[in-house]
């Protein structure tokens, strides 16, 4: 993907600040798996202790009661730690449910806080995949791998310190013989964070292509591009599958040498062990107690090896994640305390150029006035949906200010400024869940006669099932584009905004429920402050003021009939239409 519209990815250390700050919000229960992961660590260290004891009792020929009160003791510890090992595992689970509960509802946060420039800038792929595919990976990594890998350190720091107390010189040999490990896993973590990055942005890049052709496939069979988005697609699976071989290689290499660096201290301890024993320095019992802790150690040490390989993966996820609130400022704005002071709105100077074009909007001065209908028109490509944007706070001006009571509107708080002003365009959306449901989203609170009545006030004649129970989205009832439409519109009713901005909102009606839903509209909006972005010039010949745009200027400002008076741009458009 490209990283000129790639979100940001966190660092290796802000990752690490994260995680700890999420873990530490359940440090009470994680305190309790780490006390039970060590309680079984250290019942497992008496197994390999009584084997030696049982071989000292066979050399010392002592009777078989004796060995059999010792393997009865094997079993009971091994029995003892199962259950510890069980519990700790139970409990680690709930933790890292918990905590993965917090990420995927902190992630929802932080994309709903994003600008929509932001959003448009990098596209549904890469936020798709990483509320996705990044964020089930880092939830399984909690659940599975991080609790394994607690107990394999555990196992494997008693084991080693239980060596050293058999005989600190094997103990020594057998801390030489482990070297290889440090240096492979160092020589792997070294390159395992950039290559699992760069998976995850190529996959990104193909959930981008195969989104933005799925969305988009009526265009590409009119305009005969298939080829084209083959060729595109044929490209990220490539750029995707280059990443994974990658990042299968780095394991290839890795595993081979894990295994190879465990025979080597079980080798260097018999010989040493035998050495030494061969000249009555070392019991054999101690040698064989060593042996047996460093065939154990094998076990631990292979799980925090396997789950290292998969924590980089999910390192990377997460920092994929966490980099989703780590938008620059800039891109973020900065959201102030200051509520303004009345309902105008005030357009200055105002210039707005797209990333990496030219100004599409030119020295724009416009002020609303409370309470008025203004109506912006022009021909397509003149700057009319750019300034309803920029009005409704969702973009920042490259030059001027957009103002209402002398706040700029792009800095108002989010809740505020949806209390202040909405913007309602042809794009709609119509979420998982009840009617009910979806209409909430504008007010939580609402109740079911106040959900009926907006319903009413935009023209809703359809009939559901199941009323306002009725479950909508692709597994329940589908709504066709004219009622998804009118469901928008009911949002902004019970929004209830000083200020609307309606962008081609009516055009997927047809002309009869178009003209039926805005004379809805004009009886609920009252009193209130619209602008609407007319494609039907009906709209402009209702309104008590209309604005021209051409070529991102306001040319023409003033009401319906002495534009036409002046017989200019928008006189022309007028016969037009009144034409067709």
């Amino acid at each position: 993907m490209s990283t000129e519209r790639a979100l940001p990815v966190a660092t290796p250390r802000e990752t690490r600040r994260a995680a700890a700050a999420l873990l530490r919000q359940d440090g009470r229960a994680l305190g309790g798996v780490t006390v039970l992961n060590g309680l079984a660590a250290l019942v497992g260290l008496a197994g390999p202790w009584l084997l030696g004891r049982i071989v000292d009792a066979v050399v010392k020929g002592h009777g078989t009661a004796a060995v059999d009160r010792l393997a009865l003791a094997v079993v009971v510890c091994g029995v003892v730690q199962l259950l510890l090992t069980r519990q700790a595992v139970h409990q680690g689970y709930r933790v890292a449910e918990r905590a993965a509960a917090r990420l995927r509802e902190r992630l929802v946060d932080r994309v709903l806080a994003l600008p929509p420039t932001v959003v448009e800038r990098v596209g549904t792929g890469d936020l798709t995949t990483r509320g996705t595919t990044d964020v089930a990976t880092v939830g399984t990594t909690l659940k599975d791998s991080v609790p394994e890998m607690a107990v394999g350190i555990f196992q494997g720091l008693f084991i080693l310190v239980a060596i050293f107390l058999v005989d600190p010189l094997l103990g020594a040999c057998s801390v030489l013989a482990l070297s290889g490990l440090w240096f492979v896993a160092r020589w792997y973590l070294a390159r395992a964070r950039d290559a699992y990055l760069a998976e995850g942005a190529a996959n990104s890049e193909v959930a981008e292509v195969l989104g933005t052709t799925a969305a988009g496939a009526r265009t590409v069979e009119a305009l005969g591009l298939q080829e084209r988005r083959t060729a595109a697609m044929e490209t990220a699976i490539e750029v995707s599958r280059t990443a994974r071989l990658r990042t299968l290689l780095l394991r290839s290499f890795l595993f081979p040498l894990v295994d190879t660096s465990y025979v080597a201290p079980v080798t260097v301890v018999l010989l040493v062990g035998g050495a030494l024993h061969a000249n009555g320095s070392v019991a054999l019992s101690a040698v064989v107690t060593c042996t047996l802790y460093l065939r154990r150690l094998v076990d631990p040490l292979d799980t925090v090896m396997l789950r290292l390989e998969q924590l980089q993966s999910s390192a990377a996820s997460f920092a994929r994640v966490e980099g989703v609130g780590a938008v620059p400022a800039e891109d973020a704005g900065a959201a102030g305390t200051a509520r303004p002071a009345d309902q105008r709105i005030e357009v200055s100077g105002v210039r707005y150029a797209y990333e990496g074009g030219q100004d599409v909007l030119h020295g724009v001065d416009l002020t609303v006035r409370p309470g008025e209908r203004l109506a912006v028109v022009g021909p397509s490509g003149s700057g009319k949906t750019t300034l309803s944007r920029l009005l409704a706070g969702m973009d920042r001006p490259s030059g001027g200010s957009v103002l209402v009571g002398g706040v700029p509107v792009a800095d108002l708080d989010p809740e505020l400024l949806r209390r202040e002003v909405v913007l309602v365009t042809q794009e709609h959306h119509v979420f998982l869940g009840t009617l009910r449901d979806n209409l909430r989203i504008a007010a939580p609170t609402a109740d079911d006669r106040e959900l009926t009545e907006a319903l009413a006030s935009v023209g809703w004649a359809h009939d559901l099932p199941d009323g306002l129970d009725t479950e909508l989205g692709p597994t329940g009832h589908r709504l066709d584009g004219a009622r998804a439409q009118q469901l928008a519109l009911a949002r902004v009713v019970l929004a209830d905004p000083h200020t609307v901005i309606l962008d081609e909102a009516t055009a997927l009606l047809d002309p009869t429920a178009a003209r039926a839903t805005e004379r809805a509209l004009a009886a609920v909006l009252k009193g209130r402050t619209v602008i609407a972005v007319a494609h039907r010039l009906h709209t402009a010949h209702d309104a008590d003021r209309v604005a021209v745009m051409a070529d991102g200027r306001l040319t023409e400002l003033g009401s319906h009939e002495e534009l036409v008076a002046r017989d200019g741009a928008y006189a022309a458009l007028w016969r037009s239409w009144q034409q067709k």
